[in-house]
């Protein structure tokens, strides 16, 4: 074993337990792949959209875009009205994992940022997400991730030991926060790896 076993575990969401792809919301309103990359590089950037897992309400969000870039209006309504297709399926080894941990006894929580409104669309869309004991959602509590307050504000909402609670992430930001929090934290590259990760802490693994 590679570290203590956990006996807490943390998994994020999205890129982790679901697909997460906004071009696959654009690509009717902007079939020009260059023009969509373009789109998201400079009008809906990913910063803009962090501050939405922060807690800024989409019609304060679509204003301050459209203020930048008026000719657009409809492409930036276009990002929240098609968020479900930017989310098409869950990543189902990695779920697979999830449940196994739940089911073989081990405490199981989700970290995420995640707009208050689009979680709920998820969480509608993909059941398994009910399954852990609770979620910590960015947009609800109005912190987010890499920023320090947000582990501890999760360790002080369940109850948790950080330096027996593993975090999983796609981030390496994410991954290093949750460290410089006092958890232990693995980067999310692949179900298989992440398997890996398990196993060498100790943690069982579902078969399959």
């Amino acid at each position: 074993m590679t570290a203590e076993t956990p006996k807490h575990v943390v998994f994020d969401i999205g890129r982790v337990l679901i697909h997460y792809d906004p071009h696959l919301g654009l690509e009717e309103v902007i079939p020009d792949e260059a023009e969509r990359r373009f789109f998201l590089a400079e009008v809906c950037t990913h910063e803009w959209n962090l501050e939405q897992d922060r807690g800024r309400p989409w019609a304060e969000a679509e204003a301050e875009a459209i203020a930048r870039h008026p000719d657009r209006a409809d492409q930036i309504r276009s990002f929240r009205r098609n968020w479900s297709k930017m989310v098409p399926h869950a990543y189902d080894d990695s779920v697979g994992l999830m449940l196994g941990l739940i089911e073989a006894g081990v405490d199981v929580t989700m970290l995420t940022n995640f707009a208050p409104d689009t979680f709920v669309e998820a969480r509608a869309k993909f059941p398994f997400l009910d399954r852990p004991r609770g979620v910590t959602v960015s947009g609800e509590v109005r912190e987010i991730k890499p920023d320090r307050a947000i582990y501890d504000l999760h360790v002080e909402r369940f109850g948790l030991d950080p330096s027996a609670s593993l975090f999983i992430d796609d981030s390496q930001k994410n991954v290093d926060g949750a460290r410089a929090a006092g958890w232990q934290a693995v980067l999310f590259v692949s179900p298989g790896q992440l398997a890996r990760d398990l196993s060498e802490r100790g943690l069982p693994v579902a078969a399959g």
